[in-house]
């Protein structure tokens, strides 16, 4: 049976990593562990000379209570954990897994558990609050039917996993009441500082956590890390990689944490912390075969701070749109052909070239991204020349993008009842090199092979249909127009791909389609 309040689950939320003493009794104090943190700056560009832009975003927990009716549980100065809590308990409640209260000196004894044992907390933590949804007869669940959301940021994320796919600690009845995870800025590969992981010994304020020799253990991940010297990997058998949502920062700039040495030794391509590349999870078949992405996307904000990426909109709404839902997107870009400048069409193989990929995803009428890769963020997908040049169009050479959710709860106008996206496509090669040599003939810097935005309109179901109008019309000229209808019920059980042709002969060039893949969600 299905749950009757789907999909407004419970959330349970799992903050990151404190450092010192004082990190630790400030997070034990706060009620809400920094989820209710809101801010009123955005910062639009990367140019810090800029003044911020003013964006009030109230916080995560005050907008899924307004936008969403969530509840927080606290019940006469206890939480559901204390004895004495009679709180009734609602369905759609947001739940603080306050594991750091046990090292702050304030309320605890100061010292850090390992990772494991927050992890087998967790697991306990989820049996406490199905108990709790099931008892209350109002919110008619089952055992059964009961399941619950994983929301955790940087270092929660990684308790999250352990306590998913490592056996030793995750009981399979606990891990089949989590339907979806979402984390933000976790370090699913670990922490880099100045180009190296952070060393095993690193014993002070637990920072060994982030180590990957460490992270192998408690992540039950030994034979993959030896083979491949990553952890990003979720065993597709220990949970679908296709249930979680990564988002990740790519702000540097603004992370202030240690007056700035932080961002200084993460380096370009990081959010200041945590770097881009290691920001998300990778799905493995049985055989150890990469079996998928899970679902990504990025966004121009820091670890943490005024213009953290967990309060910030971008990452609300994507967050939102991840749990409650209708309709999935994986945007792909599939590579057909690419052609040098004409000058070094005969020295193909002493030619090196990087392409990089950026793409910008927004509803109409917002400030925001749904998703932001931009070459100046060192965000975007990167891929070689060598890679590139044997795609054909009956073998294309895939490139994954981001992911997108669509929701229509709430926010149709009767009058105007279309959603309206826009998505931006860049393709530009940073430089050619000829015998690794940087060649500067038709070299113009900054220029591009693909810039063009696409306008997607889709028109929900209305009284007298039964499916949705989707179209879509390129304004630079250079990918397609056209229009699809489909139906909710098609795609309930079956991938839907909507491609885009784009890019025309030239010299230099590069040719192929974009390709939508639309799922049914929350179906």
């Amino acid at each position: 049976m299905s749950n009757p309040r789907s999909p407004y689950y419970p959330i349970i939320y799992v903050r990151g990593y404190a450092m010192s003493d004082s990190e630790k009794n400030r997070t034990a104090t706060d009620p809400f562990c920094g989820f209710n943190d809101g801010s009123t700056v955005y910062r639009a560009s990367i140019d810090k000379s800029k003044p911020a832009k003013k964006f009030i975003f109230e916080s995560p927990i005050l907008r899924l209570i307004n936008d969403y009716n969530y509840h927080e549980v606290y019940d006469n100065g206890l939480d559901i954990v204390d004895d004495g809590w009679a709180g009734g308990f609602k369905q759609s409640s947001i739940v603080i897994y306050r594991y750091y209260d046990q090292t702050s000196k304030l309320v605890g004894s100061g010292k850090c558990p390992p990772i494991e044992e927050f992890a087998k907390g967790l697991n306990t933590l989820i049996y406490k609050v199905r108990d709790l949804v099931c008892s209350h007869e109002e919110n008619g669940v089952t055992e059964k039917e009961f399941k619950c959301y994983l929301v955790a940021h940087s270092m929660g994320g990684l308790i999250c996993r352990a306590f998913l796919q490592n056996s030793q600690i995750g009981d399979q009845e606990a891990i089949q009441c989590v339907d979806k995870m979402f984390t933000y800025a976790t370090p699913h590969n670990g922490i880099e500082m100045a180009g190296l992981n952070v060393p095993q010994w690193l014993q002070k304020a637990d920072m060994s956590n982030f180590n990957r020799d460490t992270m192998a253990s408690y992540l039950d991940l030994e034979s993959e890390f030896r083979k491949t010297g990553r952890v990003d990997w979720l065993p597709e058998e220990a949970f679908p990689s296709s249930r979680i949502f990564c988002m990740i920062g790519t702000n540097r700039d603004d992370y202030e944490v240690a007056m700035g040495v932080s961002r200084t030794f993460a380096g370009h391509g990081s959010d200041g912390l945590v770097r881009i590349e290691n920001a998300s999870v990778w799905g493995i078949d049985d055989l150890g075969y990469i079996s998928s992405p899970c679902a990504t996307a990025y966004a121009y904000r820091s670890h943490s701070g005024f213009f953290g990426i967990v309060n910030s909109e971008e990452a609300y709404q994507n967050l939102t749109r991840f749990l409650f839902g209708d309709v999935r997107v994986d945007i792909w870009v599939n590579i057909e052909q690419v052609s040098l400048p004409a000058s070094l069409e005969g020295r193909k193989k002493d030619v090196n070239a990087l392409y990089l990929f950026e793409v910008l995803a927004t509803p109409k009428g917002k400030q925001w991204y749904l998703t932001r890769r931009v070459a100046e963020e060192d965000s975007v997908a990167c891929v070689s020349y060598k890679a590139l040049s044997t795609a054909t169009p009956e073998e294309p050479h895939k490139v994954y993008l981001s992911t997108i959710f669509l929701s229509n709860k709430g926010r149709i106008n009767a009058e105007d009842p279309t959603l309206t996206y826009a998505l931006k496509l860049g393709i530009r090669v940073s430089e050619y090199e000829l015998e690794h040599k940087f060649w500067p003939d038709e070299h113009f810097e900054g220029s591009y092979l693909v810039n063009d935005t696409l306008v997607v309109k889709m028109t929900p179901p209305q009284a007298d249909k039964s499916v949705w109008d989707v179209s879509y019309a390129s304004l630079g000229g250079t990918m397609g127009n056209g229009s699809k209808q489909m139906s909710y019920e098609q795609i309930i059980d079956h991938e839907m791909q909507l491609p885009v042709p784009f890019g025309r002969e030239a010299r230099p060039g590069i040719q192929g389609h974009l390709s939508f893949v639309i799922s049914a969600w929350n179906a």
